[in-house]
């Protein structure tokens, strides 16, 4: 009942003009060629497809286009980095916008070539630090022999890495990020207070493949040690956006084929709504991220009349 009031308190809000956000998912779908869609919500808990692709990807060695991720800059910009290939390949893609609908030529980032044994640069990450004016960017490589093989195999042991960036055009070198002392993919950075940080991630060995948290002070870290799994197996691609005082977790449970969410206050309990939220069919993992409701029309709009065109 909580989520239906939330929603019929965004559809009054909408009818009386007077919302002045929204938020949008950057999604993708298989096959994985096509490039960036999206979601959109006035709630943060029910969805609808705006359509797209809005880019033409086509970097990288496979040229495929997953985990898109998403933030807004400086003036307005919005910057986009992506999986562009499964495995040998070093590097991620990246493109900007204005308006979320034209982009920049998609630009092939090298990230990894000082490491000539890594195998991928997976789930591409983007975190604003608004303090420093930084854009941090965090992925995970598996680079063989470079650490305890635990239980996975040498091709699939990942750490988290991360570079630092100003413009998208110079890169600071690639360093370590995370290394709990197993394999973990698909880390993702979100600010809960002015000097607190939570990275989500997921832990990729087995048995676990599921979702978990640790704390930092600072968005480059060290974090702490990683709670305890707060999603069911065959979880990954977590992505967190804040709701009045909650946080949302969304995750890809993807041998279940659909999403799942929890709810929390602290990132140390968290409440199953998976059954409270609405996500369109066939999303994939991507990150949630808020825009000023007027880019949110426009992109209602460009979808209607793309319709039109059909």
């Amino acid at each position: 009942m909580k989520y239906l009031f939330l929603a019929i308190v965004g559809m009054i809000a909408l009818s009386s003009c007077k919302t002045t956000q929204a938020y949008l998912f950057s999604t993708f779908r298989e096959p994985q060629q096509d490039g960036l869609l999206l979601a959109g919500s006035t709630d943060g808990y029910h969805w609808k497809s705006l359509g797209g692709p809005f880019n033409t990807p086509g970097v990288g060695r496979d040229k495929v286009f997953r985990d898109p991720s998403i933030v807004e800059g400086p003036h307005g910009t919005f910057h986009m980095v992506w999986t562009c290939s499964w495995t040998n390949d070093k590097g991620f893609g990246y493109a900007s916008s204005k308006d979320l609908i034209h982009w920049t030529k998609s630009q092939y980032v090298e990230i990894m070539k000082s490491e000539p044994t890594t195998i991928n640069v997976w789930a591409p990450d983007l975190f604003y630090d608004a303090r420093k004016k930084d854009f941090i960017i965090i992925w995970a490589s598996t680079i063989p022999y470079r650490f305890p093989k635990g239980e996975e195999a040498e091709d699939n042991n990942h750490r988290l890495y991360y570079t630092i960036t100003k413009d998208f055009k110079t890169f600071s070198p690639a360093k370590l990020f995370f290394d709990p002392g197993y394999s973990v993919i698909d880390g993702t950075i979100f600010k809960v207070a002015s000097k607190n940080y939570v990275l989500v991630f997921k832990d990729n060995t087995r048995p676990e493949r599921n979702v978990k948290v640790a704390f930092s002070h600072s968005p480059i870290g060290p974090y702490a040690i990683p709670s305890a799994p707060f999603s069911p197996h065959f979880s990954e691609g977590p992505t967190v956006v804040k709701i009045g005082h909650n946080y949302l977790i969304y995750f890809e449970r993807y041998v279940a084929k659909k999403y799942g969410a929890v709810e929390t206050k602290d990132f140390k309990t968290f409440t199953d709504i998976s059954n409270e939220v609405f996500l369109p069919k066939g999303q994939k993992h991507g990150t949630i991220f808020k825009v000023k409701y007027s880019i949110y029309k426009k992109l209602l709009k460009y979808q209607a009349q793309a319709n039109k065109g059909h």
